[in-house]
């Protein structure tokens, strides 16, 4: 497993460079993970262990995990129920985000999106594009936006999608994520 790493890039505003630097001082940001699948159990749920290492490793906090059915209205219920929670700042989801029949997260979670971040799945299917599957990023349909002030993610439920949407997009931002969202 590599370790998020901020990414630095020639021509970064300052007043970037400050924010980020500004949200990681703050206290650590605090996940409820949820992992979408039909197969999985407790037993088998790999991606949401590997989430919850990850984001641990990073110095965030755990405070929640479920595991879901494919089903759209009980991850959006779920999801609504963790967005007013007030010990959680973002909520992480693996699973249903394919093509398949079954795979309905995006649908449960876009309608609640106050705001959309078309980034989060921009560079995840980029960096996925470059460093893992080429052109089977196309088939990703990762999401991220905001509900009821928290940070919602959505991504694929493999653990090489979870490792690397983690690891490369999300944990070096989701500080600065907070943050923001909290303005």
């Amino acid at each position: 497993m590599r370790p998020a790493r901020p990414a630095t890039f020639v021509g970064m505003s300052e007043s970037t460079a400050s924010h980020r630097s500004d949200a990681n001082a703050r206290k650590p940001v605090n996940c409820a993970v949820l992992t979408v699948s039909d197969s999985r159990t407790e037993a088998t749920d790999e991606s949401g262990d590997l989430m919850c290492r990850l984001i641990e490793a990073e110095g965030h906090v755990v405070t929640n995990r479920a595991l879901l059915k494919n089903d759209e209205l009980a991850v959006r219920e779920r999801v609504k129920l963790l967005a007013g929670r007030a010990d959680v700042d973002a909520v992480l989801i693996t699973g249903g985000t394919g093509l398949g029949s079954r795979d309905r997260t995006v649908e449960a979670v876009r309608p609640l999106f106050e705001k959309e971040l078309p980034g989060f799945g921009e560079i995840f299917r980029m960096v996925s594009f470059n460093e893992q599957v080429g052109t089977a990023a196309i088939l990703s349909r990762a999401v991220a936006g905001s509900v009821n002030g928290k940070l919602i993610v959505s991504m694929p439920g493999s653990k090489a999608a979870v490792e690397l949407a983690l690891t490369r997009v999300l944990l070096p931002e989701l500080g600065h994520a907070i943050r923001e969202l909290r303005r």
